[in-house]
């Protein structure tokens, strides 16, 4: 051979080392994190799934990747997302903030780990075997007790007590939690002696219609569940509720910084942190059968003074006494 050809060989091997190189690095592990929330919606949440990650050893683009499925509010596209992320066979599913979203993702696969954060009994979602020991492929957060929405609606009478005739609004596509709230709320209702008005909506148009009947009607309040679409759609609950000088109750501190008059409900920025923290465990090797699901202790009133004051109501001092955070 030639010298001039032998450095040819020589130059094109060294030229082709990086390459063989990265081609013998191990791809980095996939986390798919679902969420029924539009993206504009998750940004601050999705920092905090982040922060639990790095907290347990994963920094998102140096050793994992973290795909984001915001579906804003389409629950009809939970099945295809999940059957998608079962065929590429991604390493963890994260479903924070969504009993819908932890259901699908436990009904398309028994393999892949589930991280999930819900808002009702996992045990009754059909989820874990047991608190404890979930026993299966799926551990998480649980960031509500059966408490919490009739606690919601007993500080909602506080801060309107002259109000009987409530609307309460539930979105029927989010099955699980609807149900809750209609079993719930109803209930716990009677017993205050007030009045509850079921209307349904899961459109824009559809919570135009029911805020018409409720003017229409001149019910004095609104009672609305949780539910990521209705979050979504804060900004138009604030325009018709300041519209018609409706006091209105939600379950997220999001839509009282909205201009909502107050929430009540778990630390949300916790909740997803807790998740992160998970899914990291779990990529490095712990089994979500061994995790215990995490309860939350965490509740927070957040209320909205600029808007009591618009409204015309005076808030009781021992609420005000009470509350997390007072916006003004």
């Amino acid at each position: 051979m030639r010298r001039r050809d032998f450095i040819k060989v020589i130059a094109g091997s060294a030229a082709a080392w990086p390459l063989a190189v990265r081609a013998q690095q191990p791809a980095l592990p996939v986390v798919a994190l679902v969420n029924l929330r539009s993206a504009e919606d998750g940004v601050r949440f999705a920092d905090a799934f982040r922060k639990g990650l790095d907290e347990a050893g994963y920094v998102e683009g140096q050793n994992v990747t973290v795909e984001y499925d915001w579906l804003d509010g389409r629950f009809d596209r939970l099945s295809s997302v999940m059957a998608d992320l079962v065929r590429r066979r991604v390493a963890v599913i994260a479903t924070p903030g969504g009993n819908y979203a932890a259901q699908a993702a436990k009904a398309a696969t028994t393999t892949i780990p589930i991280v999930f954060g819900v808002g009702d009994d996992p045990v009754r979602l059909g989820l874990v075997a047991n608190l404890a020991r979930p026993g299966g492929n799926a551990t998480g957060y649980n960031f509500s007790v059966a408490e919490v929405p009739t606690k919601r609606l007993e500080l909602f009478h506080a801060l309107v007590p002259k109000a009987v005739r409530i609307a309460m609004l539930v979105n029927p596509e989010n099955v699980p939690v609807a149900a809750r709230t209609l079993r719930d709320v109803p209930e716990a209702a009677r017993a205050m002696g007030l009045q509850i008005r079921i209307f349904n909506a899961s459109t824009k148009d559809e919570i135009e219609t029911a805020f018409d009947t409720i003017v229409r009607e001149q019910i004095e309040a609104l009672f609305v569940a949780p539910d990521p679409y209705f979050i979504a759609q804060r900004a138009q609950f604030a325009t018709l509720t300041a519209r018609y000088r409706i006091p209105a109750a939600y379950s997220t501190r999001e839509d009282v910084e909205a201009g909502g008059l107050m929430s009540y409900g778990a630390d949300n920025h916790e909740m997803w942190r807790q998740v992160g923290v998970y899914t990291g465990q779990i990529l490095k090797g712990a089994k979500p059968a061994d995790l215990p699901v995490m309860q939350s202790t965490k509740f927070e009133l957040v209320i909205n003074l600029k808007t009591a004051k618009t409204l015309g109501l005076t808030i009781p001092a021992g609420v005000l006494s009470i509350a997390d955070e007072v916006i003004e």
